[in-house]
């Protein structure tokens, strides 16, 4: 009996990505596949299109549009569905599951003519609660990996077909990705990669299920010559028409046509290398250790199912501003639920499926919490809901711990502001949002420890095959040149007003133990000879900060997201209008108000500030440097600016006086005036 080939591929550009990015992955990947499967009418298969980047594709190149139309039209193509904007539906509530499903499915029903009745889960994150919301809205399967299924016990062997589960008495089929498949399309030569298959078939095996980025068509290093211009993909395609053994055939076709293998009931996992991604890196590196030694005791197969790593919401606890995001995306979601029906629109919705986009929420070998463009569309799309929902009330300030670590936040909200500290010991601003820009300069990354970092000083191994391609999973590469001090982690978090104070001696102390004082946004810190009183306060358009110091000198640190980052639309503008430099570069500077202009942000943050003591003049200094991060992605490791960290300083004041120091800080929401800043110092 010849093998079923079920053979799908999912593309998928995250939300926020740059226009010149999915263009030229349209022209390496996307087009180019779609044109030489058109020539291949009987080779039929699956793809899943994430419905942000459907949407830009069908405005952007409504021909290759027009040639899936056909192909589906023919019964050649298949579609599957998913979220909308490509969340990992465990992560979000399931009335925004029910949502995302539906506004996909309907989607793709207008534009091509069929409703899909298999799912793409992103990035394979299995949970149970999800299949519910999968059930009802007309979902019948799923593919998932087979390491799922080895992890829940079943034998490799019977992984050549799809089960059943359920869940509240829902059932729903579960297809298993063959991972040797992936790692071998479209890597190993073509024509090696056709007779494996022929091979499965003589083994009696019913299906070879595979489904995959369509991103390694084209767009990973080294596979547009390999795929394209070699022609491994017309030679695949032709190798498998032209054999005996293999039969091309959708997952509906199959799954009409076959029984279940049965009831399975899958743990909680994603695909194995997200296992090891989701672990801290002192913990990632001791579980890539042990994998490795596993394979070089030749144990890994058999042990794999029991090697298990973390699991796709540990991004969460690893990382705190993942965490903040959610917890914020969830609680606006949860203030859009609250709307009476008749008041929601479609225009808040759209915002809240692009607020749940996967991509900024975690980072592994792919993954995009790294990025700043990429959160910073999170927060775009959950600030421009924000601010058309109803307010809450904020009067007194709301205090209460949103992203469930330990310490309350206080928020503080304007018209146009809101702020939000965190009430731990550093007492520092976890977020700082315009909602007028939809933008939060607050939104910022730590350098964590990474396990991969340990690669960093590896001599790069030749992870070529004698044929084929490497995969992105085993090269090591270099985008920009990197240091040991580069990838030491942060000791203390990435806020805004950070501070310390440094005594008469010399001595640096981290003003990170701060207790509430007698009103809300006060703050007190103290030790020997010294003292810090710190208070937030909020008004329609600005935020002050007020210190009162003694017996020292503070320091404060600020750590400000712009969108520019080190490109040429970013720039420090001094009192005077002078311009010393753009936020990639350092600055130095005394003054009593510093404005950072944006064009793409379409605005700009200033920074007034005053001062009043016997000891302290009214000028701090200004210290900027940009704020780098190491990271990996498929093309290998790179520095990425995560922030503008400005630091200011003023003179030391004895334990006997008292300096009184305003920092206020103020959005503008209209472009920037180029070479002045109309704009006078707060007292």
């Amino acid at each position: 009996m010849p093998i079923s080939l079920l053979f799908g591929v999912h593309a998928h550009q995250p939300v926020g990505n740059f226009p010149a990015v999915i263009d030229d992955a349209h022209a390496r990947s996307y087009g180019m596949f779609l044109r030489v499967m058109e020539n291949y009418p009987e080779f039929r298969f699956s793809v899943h299109f994430s419905g942000w980047l459907l949407d830009y594709l069908l405005e952007r190149f409504p021909d290759d549009m027009d040639r899936l139309a056909a192909m589906t039209r023919r019964g050649q193509v298949e579609w599957f569905g998913s979220g909308d904007c490509e969340p990992v539906l465990a992560a979000i509530p399931h009335r925004d599951r029910i949502s995302q499903i539906a506004t996909l499915s309907d989607k793709i029903e207008r534009h091509f003519g069929v409703r899909p009745k298999g799912a793409w889960l992103t990035e394979r994150v299995w949970e149970s609660a999800v299949v519910p919301s999968l059930v009802d809205t007309g979902i019948e399967y799923v593919a998932v990996d087979d390491y799922h299924f080895l992890c829940a016990g079943e034998d490799a062997e019977r992984l050549d077909s799809f089960y059943t589960t359920e869940e509240d008495g829902r059932r729903l089929d579960l297809f298993p990705i063959s991972e040797a498949a992936r790692y071998r399309l479209p890597f190993a030569p073509a024509h090696e990669t056709v007779a494996w298959l022929e091979e499965q078939a003589s083994q009696g095996r019913r299906a070879s299920i595979y489904f995959d980025d369509i991103e390694k068509f084209g767009i990973w290093p080294e596979t547009y010559n390999w795929v394209f211009e070699r022609g491994w993909l017309r030679q695949f395609v032709e190798g498998v028409l032209a054999s005996p053994l293999i039969r091309t055939q959708s997952f509906a076709d199959y799954h009409a046509s076959q029984p279940t293998q049965g009831i399975v009931y899958l743990p909680t996992t994603s695909y194995i290398e997200m296992n090891e991604w989701t672990l801290p890196g002192p913990r990632a590196a001791e579980y890539h250790a042990l994998i490795e030694s596993e394979k070089s005791a030749g144990r890994f197969e058999a042990h794999k199912p029991f090697l298990r790593g973390g699991i796709w919401r540990n991004f969460m606890s690893r990382y705190p501003e993942a965490n903040w995001m959610h917890k914020r995306m969830l609680e606006v979601s949860a203030r859009y639920a609250a709307l009476p029906a008749a008041q929601r629109t479609p225009a808040m919705q759209e915002h809240l499926h692009r607020a749940q986009a996967n991509d900024a929420y975690w980072h592994g070998l792919f993954g995009g919490l790294y990025l700043p463009h990429l959160r910073r569309a999170v927060w775009n799309n959950l600030l421009a809901l924000d601010a058309l929902l109803p307010a809450p009330i904020t009067e007194p300030p709301e205090t209460r711990d949103i992203d469930a670590d330990g310490h309350a936040e206080l928020s503080l909200r304007g018209n146009e502001l809101l702020a939000i500290v965190r009430m731990d010991g550093d007492a520092a601003l976890v977020e700082l949002s315009s909602l007028t820009l939809a933008h939060n300069f607050g939104d910022t990354l730590r350098r964590h420890d990474e396990g991969y970092h340990a690669r960093l000083h590896a001599a790069p191994a030749d992870a070529t095959p004698t044929e084929g391609i490497a995969s992105a999973h085993d090269r090591i590469a270099f985008l920009h040149e990197i240091t040991p001090d580069d990838v030491v982690p942060d000791a203390r978090p990435r806020g805004i007003a950070i501070d310390t104070l440094i005594t008469a001696d010399g001595t640096r102390h981290a003003v990170d133990r701060y207790q509430t004082g007698n009103a809300p946004g006060h703050f007190v810190a103290s030790g020997e000879s010294w003292r810090v009183e710190k208070t937030y306060a909020i008004d329609k358009e600005a935020l002050t900060i007020r210190y009162r110091v003694s017996g020292g000198r503070l320091e404060t640190r600020l750590n400000l997201a712009m969108p520019s980052c080190d490109g040429y639309g970013g720039r420090y503008v001094l009192a005077d209008g002078s311009v010393p430099g753009g936020f990639g570069q350092t600055l130095d500077a005394a003054t009593p108000q510093l404005t950072l202009e944006d064009t793409e942000l379409g605005g700009a943050l200033h920074i007034a500030v005053t001062a009043s003591g016997d000891f302290i003049t009214p000028a701090p200094t200004f210290h900027g440097q940009p704020h780098r991060t190491v990271s990996q992605s498929e093309a290998g490791f790179e520095k990425v600016m995560q922030a503008a960290c400005i630091d200011l300083s003023w003179p030391a004041v004895p334990p006997s006086s008292n300096a009184d120091i305003v920092l206020t800080l103020r959005a503008q929401a209209h472009p920037c005036t180029l070479g002045s800043v109309e704009f006078s110092p707060l007292t």
